[in-house]
């Protein structure tokens, strides 16, 4: 549970493919390069084994043991700056994404919630410069929660850990099952794709939570 005081509003967002450009692609070359193995290789050795959604759900108590496994796994040392560099980049920084969190955090709180690991969560403040001081402490990735999108579990963590009920809870991320993840259970969810404004969602979220405060006159 957090120990600050609730904020009237809490805005959750995703990060890859919401507020930055995800280049998969790009991140898989840079891997064969640490790795000598090709992308069909590293899928086998690692993505489709289930190893890095046990990451995203809390596996791997923190970064040092996710890079062991992943070395294990690639059977070869894997130098965990490196690692970082070749996912930091993939990530091209989305402007007037970030603007909605800006306007956001005008109106309550902005926590991110990315399906990611704890080595993930080391780095997050060195790939996108803007997000930590707009997030502060609430740079967190799913492993943080033990639960991945788009399992109820994790919404609900969430919630708990910063007293917000859903009813007052935004969520926007770019995959549909997260989306229905988080609208199960009473967040309002937005699915953001390539033109959404998600400046836009923001402030018609903001805009209907102020006139349902907005006491009746008789």
């Amino acid at each position: 549970m957090n120990e600050t005081a609730a904020p009237p509003l809490l805005f959750l967002f995703d990060m890859d493919d919401v507020l930055v450009r995800y280049d998969w692609k790009t991140r898989m070359a840079g891997l064969s390069e640490l790795t000598g193995h090709d992308f069909v290789e590293l899928r086998r050795r690692w993505w489709d084994t289930g190893s890095e959604q046990l990451a995203e759900a809390g596996h791997f108590p923190d970064g040092d043991a996710y890079l062991a496994a992943f070395q294990q796994a690639m059977g070869c040392t894997v130098d965990e700056a490196e690692w970082a560099r070749v996912r930091g980049a993939a990530m091209t920084e989305l402007p007037d994404r970030v603007e909605a969190v800006r306007i956001a955090k005008e109106h309550g709180r902005v926590a991110l919630l990315t399906n990611n690991g704890p080595l993930a969560g080391r780095w997050l403040h060195e790939w996108v410069p803007s997000l930590p001081p707009l997030f502060g402490e609430h740079l967190d990735t799913s492993s943080n929660f033990g639960a991945r999108k788009p399992e109820q579990d994790v919404f609900r963590r969430v919630l708990e850990h910063h007293g917000v009920p859903a009813e007052r809870t935004f969520f926007a991320d770019d995959m549909p099952e997260n989306v229905a993840g988080a609208r199960s259970i009473g967040i309002t969810a937005v699915l953001v794709e390539h033109d959404t404004d998600l400046r836009d969602a923001v402030r018609t979220f903001v805009a209907a939570h102020e006139t349902a405060s907005v006491p009746t006159v008789a």
